[in-house]
């Protein structure tokens, strides 16, 4: 039994695992998980607290995915509830569907009696946002700022690179050998409401396979989209490489990008053995690793992978 997560995922590992131990499935592993990190107001980018659109409203995305039978669940621009990851699951378990966004996604909520709460953002972080548009925006489009402000400019605020990227990544893999993955996010910073990045789309910001393995990304999502990252990690996998060569092949396709980006990208990977990896394309980053017979979680640093970023177009 093993857990790996992002290094912000350190308030949630020992949950997760607590689950795995006490027989406890990987899918409820990987939700107890993140939780945790969805409720810390210290975490701008996952769940409450986060930084908001460029609106000022927080919208949330998640997914999560059993890799036993590839079942999948996910919400995306979801406001008010800040459990996403277990809307996400609620998804997978009790409709049809994989993905569920905005006012669906809402409504779905209520539905299911997730959590909902009335301020899911701190002053401290209004103020940031407040801020942010005063120190940009000139004072009549500010003053102005509602439904029908064209925000298409203001687009390049969400290049910030103090908060652009973020996400908690959760892996965990059971006593039966199951495996399952999850992400949680706010997306980025001031980002154009409605904005969705690879976290709730499976494939691009989470995949997981018992037969091979799993993986999950964060960054910035529309490269993960475009490139289908998490799932290349798997079927790199599938094809042989170990789950370090399976990494560091999927970052190097984003390599073959056009177009504008910003060039930050990670990811964790897991394989059917419980062997892990993890690659980024910025320095000093970790992650966090934890098995059965450990006390403690342990955090290695990532592979590094350059990826050289362009935003000539938006971010001029």
């Amino acid at each position: 039994m093993i857990v790996i997560a992002s290094s912000n995922g350190r308030v949630g590992i020992d949950d997760a695992m607590q689950v795995l131990k006490n027989g406890g499935s990987a899918l409820d592993a990987v939700e107890a998980g993140i939780r945790p990190v969805e409720a810390n107001p210290e975490d701008h980018s996952v769940g409450y607290n986060s930084w908001p659109n460029i609106m000022g409203e927080l919208e949330l995305d998640a997914s999560i995915m059993n890799g036993r039978d590839l079942t999948s669940g996910a919400v995306a621009a979801m406001k008010g509830h800040p459990y996403a990851i277990s809307v996400a699951r609620q998804v997978m378990d009790n409709l049809p569907h994989v993905l569920l966004a905005g006012n669906g996604a809402e409504r779905f909520a209520r539905e299911m009696q997730a959590e909902q709460w009335d301020e899911l953002l701190t002053p401290e972080v209004v103020e940031a946002w407040r801020k942010k548009l005063r120190d940009n925006m000139p004072a009549d489009v500010l003053e102005t700022l509602g439904d029908e402000t064209p925000l298409r400019e203001w687009v390049k605020l969400a290049t910030d690179p103090e908060r652009t990227y973020s996400t908690v990544n959760f892996i965990a893999i059971d006593k039966n050998g199951d495996m399952c993955t999850g992400v949680s996010t706010s997306g980025w910073a001031w980002k154009y409401p409605g904005r969705v990045g690879d976290s709730p789309i499976i494939g691009a910001g989470n995949y997981a396979d018992n037969r091979y393995g799993g993986a999950a990304c964060t960054g910035m999502g529309e490269m993960a989209i475009r490139a289908n990252t998490a799932h290349s990690v798997v079927f790199y996998m599938k094809m042989g490489m170990s789950v370090e060569e399976a990494g560091r092949r999927a970052m190097e396709d984003l390599l073959d990008l056009g177009g504008d980006y910003i060039g930050g990208m990670n990811l964790v990977a897991l394989d059917k053995d419980g062997n892990h990896a993890a690659m980024t394309s910025m320095t000093n980053r970790t992650y966090i690793f934890q098995t059965a017979d450990m006390d403690k979680y342990e955090e290695k640093d990532r592979t590094f992978v350059e990826i050289p970023g362009r935003w000539a177009r938006i971010g001029e």
